[in-house]
């Protein structure tokens, strides 16, 4: 285990905080292949979501031009400062990330790389793919269900599925047992690769943009066991005379589900259902 993480917790009396969803990624094995996937150069600025204790900020320092390593805990703040501090490339943001609006990241190439705390997976994802600028590529840890929904395709798709493939194309990396982290989570986990695109995987007609793609899109998963002409009509309190003749003009079954919408279909239903 990197360093004994929970010998470097009791030297400094602390222990993990659960509230806070930490549980420290300890096998340099899976480290170094979060490294490897964000394919780093010395041009390259990483932000670091979640940094923790700096078992992946210095093997990402070692690679990277810059790291941006935001950690919310103020004790491991100090522990992270401690062993980053002969790395002058290392910049340590004692913040939220869900909370700061700046970065210091003013330019598009910068990566997307962490640990992330389950709790709040989806609110980082839907944050960095939707703010601007967006990174370029995000190498992200999750829980290997939400990295399963996330690559899912027609027929299993999510509200998640749709929101990350949306703007990239998620790969799983590789798996990794709980017995990898400190303390080890009740379940498995998986490293996520998004190649985030510099536009949309569909191209939205004119007059159409996200916010209508997405309004469309929740309403459709708000109840998800309801057919599109229910779900939808629900949603966007339409008739569902109004839903089926919207639908008509596409092709889409108004008997089918959410979850088996593909992006393209979930356009072409929005400019219908917006027309």
């Amino acid at each position: 285990m990197e360093n004994s993480i929970p010998a470097l917790l009791r030297s400094h009396g602390l222990h993990a905080r659960k509230h806070l969803g930490q549980n420290f990624l300890a096998d340099p094995a899976i480290l170094e292949r979060i490294v490897a996937a964000a394919d780093l150069s010395r041009q390259d600025t990483v932000l670091e979501a979640g940094a923790g204790l700096g078992s992946l900020t210095r093997p990402l320092a070692r690679q990277a031009g810059r790291v941006v390593a935001v950690e919310l805990d103020d004790h491991l703040v100090e522990i992270l400062r401690e062993r980053t501090a002969g790395l002058p490339n290392v910049e340590i943001l004692h913040a939220d990330i869900l909370r700061v609006s700046d970065f210091g990241l003013h330019h598009r190439n910068y990566k997307l790389v962490g640990n992330l705390p389950y709790y709040i997976t989806s609110a980082i994802l839907r944050r960095f793919l939707e703010r601007k600028p967006q990174p370029e590529l995000m190498v992200v840890t999750v829980q290997r269900e939400v990295a399963n929904r996330i690559v899912a395709g027609p027929g299993e798709m999510s509200l998640l599925a749709v929101s990350v493939q949306f703007y990239g194309q998620p790969r799983i990396v590789t798996r990794i047992k709980a017995g990898a982290f400190y303390p080890p989570p009740k379940v498995d986990s998986a490293v996520l690769r998004i190649d985030i695109g510099k536009q949309p995987a569909v191209a939205l007609p004119s007059g159409q943009d996200e916010t209508g793609y997405f309004r469309v899109v929740r309403a459709g998963f708000g109840q998800r066991r309801k057919t599109l002409r229910n779900a939808l009509s629900a949603g966007l309190g339409m008739s569902s005379e109004q839903v089926e003749n919207a639908l008509a003009r596409t092709g889409i079954d108004p008997r089918r589900r959410a979850q088996t919408l593909s992006l393209q279909e979930w356009a072409e239903a929005t400019q219908a259902l917006e027309a």
